[in-house]
């Protein structure tokens, strides 16, 4: 009995489990919360003061079919950034 218990312990863990990945794999439409920025100092800086800080909740509006640049809102506002820099930043 407390074999199956484990088991279905493990199940619901892994279900709640929030999986990081960079903002231009996330789906149009979602809402994500940025965990982290992995870039320079420079990007790093310019994604600060356009309000894209870990712990802020952003949603991506649209981006293009081929390698585009990717569209987000944050606090309000709505922000393009190119792809590049749209990788750097790590959404659960």
């Amino acid at each position: 009995m407390t074999l199956g218990a484990e088991d279905n312990t493990e199940k619901k863990t892994q279900g709640t489990r929030s999986i990081l990945k960079c903002l231009t794999e996330c789906p149009n439409g979602a809402e994500v919360k940025v965990v982290s920025v992995n870039a320079g100092r420079g990007a790093k800086q310019r994604l600060a003061d356009l309000g894209i800080v870990p712990g802020v909740k952003i949603k991506k509006t649209r981006s293009a079919i081929l390698r585009g640049p990717v569209e987000v809102i944050v606090r309000g506002s709505n922000i393009v950034l190119g792809r590049g820099l749209a990788a750097k930043v790590m959404v659960k």
